[in-house]
């Protein structure tokens, strides 16, 4: 039995990815296309990439029916969605969900109100004004499986890692990573992290190429669709990162499909009434 068949024996389970509808992201993304993918006029952040994670979690449980329902084209993909929204004119996040059947269906509720241009790779958004998020470093270790690289319902151990870094809410400014048993950051609870890249242990020098590094997804980590856009767009490069390197205060960004990019901030070093 190959490993997603015994991943997909388990307790009954779906695939999911969350997504921010917004009436005002095509004009957004208008003259900032560079990395962004086709179509420009969709009102869904990163549409393509949502329907493709969605097909690549399909593939590798060995969803057929699934598959055959999200492999139609991306158009009908859209209308799909459409049937789901309340009002177009304002903004909504959506959670889509698939079952091995290939019955989808759509959870909305209202987004939270942010400012456009964040949905933009930070060097297109040079202003970006999110508040700044607290970023803690998970107790204990995750091991790497189809349900860390693809995303699921199964989201137990994500759940346990921000009980215990003291998030209850998921309005709150708040992330915290996850790590391997090899102590390798794999990514964050809701969103894909970014740090900036080392001096080279040999030369000391940075090396040439962007100025952030995202976890390989080696690490066990999930294939996001911000973490697409920011790769194909040049904003990052992938490589193991050891939660080791992160030093308390350090920046960094965060990303997901509903919110786009976020500044951060590593703590490392708590206070009681954190």
């Amino acid at each position: 039995m190959s490993p997603a068949s015994n991943e997909s024996a388990g307790k009954p389970f779906e695939i999911i990815s969350s997504l921010r509808y917004d009436p005002g992201i095509p004009q957004t993304i208008l003259h900032n296309a560079t990395g962004y993918p086709d179509p420009l006029a969709s009102p869904y952040y990163l549409l393509a990439y949502h329907r493709d994670r969605l097909v690549n979690a399909a593939r590798h449980f060995g969803w057929k029916f699934a598959l055959q329902w999200l492999e139609l084209d991306l158009e009908s993909f859209e209308k799909f969605l459409d049937g789901s929204i309340p009002d177009r004119s304002k903004p909504w996040r959506l959670r889509i969900v698939v079952d091995a059947k290939g019955n989808g269906s759509v959870d909305v509720n209202p987004a939270a109100a942010i400012d456009l241009p964040n949905l933009l790779v930070p060097s297109l958004n040079q202003s970006n004004s999110s508040p700044i998020w607290r970023v803690y470093v998970d107790t204990e270790p995750i091991t790497p499986s189809g349900f860390t690289t693809h995303k699921t319902t199964a989201r137990d151990e994500y759940t346990a890692a921000r009980l215990r870094a003291g998030i209850s809410s998921p309005t709150e400014t708040a992330e915290v990573l996850v790590f391997n048993p090899n102590g390798e950051i794999m990514e964050g609870s809701i969103t894909t992290p970014y740090f900036r890249c080392r001096a080279s242990a040999t030369s000391g020098q940075e090396s040439a190429g962007p100025a952030w590094s995202t976890p390989l997804l080696s690490s066990g980590g999930n294939a996001g669709t911000s973490r697409r856009y920011a790769l194909n767009h040049g904003f990052c490069t992938e490589r193991i990162i050891q939660k080791t390197e992160l030093v308390d205060g350090e920046e960094c960004w965060l990303s997901n499909g509903v919110r786009g990019f976020m500044r951060g901030m590593v703590v490392l070093n708590r206070q009681p009434t954190e």
